[in-house]
């Protein structure tokens, strides 16, 4: 008889001690052959709650037959996933952030518990893909990350829309330069089918650096949720994790500081989402590589804007795939010298390796040349000064915003509601600096997404006029001038608490600077009248993660 060869799951499954165990495996299928096997956990986050998750369990059987037709065992389970757009505007978002370390948690604890050899970890909405990424770096076995897909635009008065309109045709409609009628034939239509968010958005940045971390297939971050192609990559990478464990090829073989240096700027070159810095902090941390908010900056000022993508452009994410997805944009970035080519991925070849497999396609203006960039330097700037000491986070998205100045009276509110209430009575106005505190990690807790109130800015036309910042965060479809993730936050008593109606904020993107036209003393005489604001919550899920969260410059971990 031929030598098998050993794996982890042995451990929860031979020998005589092993017979309950055996037993359990054989009430749900499984025979004598099966058991030998290596035990490959299939993980997604399905659920009923978010178009972003609804088919996982369909791409899960998916990737099971792949795993079988290479010679391992799958065993399916699933963790949860918050859908950020209901959960948007309300006490709900508060959960959002904080599901991202349940996701990564839940996981573990899974193939912790039941010692299986592989995982497949399958994700759609915007916290189930860092959440799962982090439990993969963290656990450190072979494993492949595949993404649900990005739904198909919607289509309204003649043109593509997304989740992103609907958000603005609120505040289009408290302006009253759009009917009810029109915003519910809009809600209508907006979103099709399933899949996550259309625009790049956070779930489809996210999908994009996972790619270009080397996590993910390449190619797959663009494929549309309900496409055949989906389904078929999905049964690859059920063959590629048996390979990957023949090979002992494990996550942080692939999450090196060069692979974060890509994914970084992938990011920046398209216009990703804000979010992008809370989760490859996060990732990094899990994968033991340092990487640090800083980084992002240097980065990105190196970096050009060359994919005109939502919410700032004018293409969705199935546009790019149609073009031939995400290597489109990553070979002229590694062709100029901006990505290295040599870093390790999931298909067992580097990079560059990938990339050849891919021909470069006419873009059709979605992908401009490095010589002809949207703009010079790359979509995140890193703000600090007397107002962010660790930091805070800016998306600009063209040549004029990158050289964008703009100083203006403080406009005080400690919740996202109160903030919301004045923007949509009409008193927000033209040149004012909105802000929003006690909504950071640990004061919120959970660090609120702002989509709703800084949509309704946009659907009023102050987008572009007015400034914002808050310790809480954005949606992947924010834009404007928006600094987010201020950091100290407020409930650490960061100068952000400290701040009152009417002080002369400045946001100075070239200068990197976010700043409050105060002193030092009359700064400390403030901070010695400051009193902490007593928690939201002193039981349960919320009162636990403020308990344990970092600050939003080290990504908001709990570890």
């Amino acid at each position: 008889m031929a030598t098998r060869t050993a794996y982890r799951s042995d451990a929860a499954k031979l020998g005589a001690e092993r017979a309950p165990a055996r037993s359990y495996y054989r009430a749900m299928g499984l025979d004598d052959d099966d058991i030998r096997k290596p035990f490959i956990g299939v993980a997604s986050t399905w659920n009923e709650a978010t178009p972003c998750n609804v088919h996982l369990d369909r791409l899960a059987a998916k990737v099971k037959e792949g795993v079988k037709a290479a010679g391992g065992t799958p065993l399916e389970f699933v963790s949860i996933a918050v859908s950020d757009g209901i959960a948007m505007g309300h006490e709900g978002m508060k959960a959002s952030l904080v599901s991202r370390e349940v996701i990564a948690d839940s996981i573990e604890l899974m193939v912790m518990a039941h010692q299986y050899d592989a995982l497949v970890g399958i994700a759609g909405c915007d916290k189930s893909l860092p959440g799962t990424l982090m439990a993969l770096a963290r656990l450190n076995l072979p494993g492949v990350f595949i993404y649900g897909g990005t739904i198909m635009p919607g289509r309204f008065q003649g043109r593509d829309v997304t989740i992103q309109d609907v958000f603005e045709a609120v505040g289009a409609f408290h302006a009253g330069k759009i009917t009810q009628e029109e915003l519910y034939e809009l809600e209508c239509v907006a979103c099709p089918g399933e899949g996550s968010c259309a625009g790049l958005f956070t779930a489809n940045t996210m999908a994009a650096t996972i790619e270009a971390l080397g996590m993910s297939p390449p190619g797959s971050a663009t494929s549309p949720a309900i496409h055949p192609r989906t389904e078929e990559i999905c049964r690859t990478a059920g063959e590629m994790v048996l390979d990957l464990l023949e090979r002992n090829i494990r996550p942080r073989d692939i999450l090196t500081r060069a692979a974060f240096e890509n994914a970084i700027t992938v990011a920046v070159s398209m216009g990703g989402s804000t979010n992008v810095v809370l989760h490859l902090l996060a990732i990094a941390h899990e994968a033991g590589v340092p990487l640090v908010i800083d980084d992002f900056d240097l980065i990105s000022r190196r970096t050009p804007h060359i994919a005109d993508m939502t919410p700032d452009g004018k293409y969705v994410m199935v546009d790019l795939d149609r073009i031939g997805g995400l290597p489109q944009v990553m070979k002229p970035l590694l062709a100029a010298g901006l990505l290295d080519g040599s870093v390790l991925t999931v298909t067992g070849k580097t990079l560059e390796e990938n990339l050849a497999d891919f021909p470069l396609n006419d873009s059709e203006g979605i992908i401009r040349a490095i010589s002809s960039p949207i703009s010079s330097a790359g979509t995140l700037v890193i703000l600090k000064g007397n107002i962010a000491p660790e930091g805070s986070v800016v998306k600009v998205t063209s040549e004029e915003a990158l050289q964008k100045v703009h100083t203006g009276p403080a406009r005080i509110f400690d919740t996202e509601e109160e903030a919301f209430k004045a923007v949509s009575a009409r008193e927000i106005v033209a040149g004012d600096v909105v802000v929003i505190r006690y909504e950071g990690p640990k004061g919120g807790p959970g660090m609120r997404e702002m989509l709703a109130l800084t949509a309704a800015l946009v659907g009023q036309g102050l987008g572009a006029q007015v400034g914002l910042l808050t310790d809480g965060r954005f949606s992947g479809a924010t834009r404007g001038l928006m600094a987010g993730h201020v950091a100290p936050e407020a409930a650490d008593g960061g100068p952000i608490a400290l701040l009152q109606e009417g002080d002369s904020i400045t946001l100075d993107i070239p200068g990197r600077r976010l700043h409050v036209d105060l002193s030092d003393a009359e700064l400390e005489s403030r901070r010695q009248a400051w009193t902490p604001h007593p928690p939201h919550h002193t039981s349960g899920a919320l009162a636990k993660y403020a308990r344990l969260v970092s600050s939003s410059a080290r990504g908001a971990i709990c570890g």
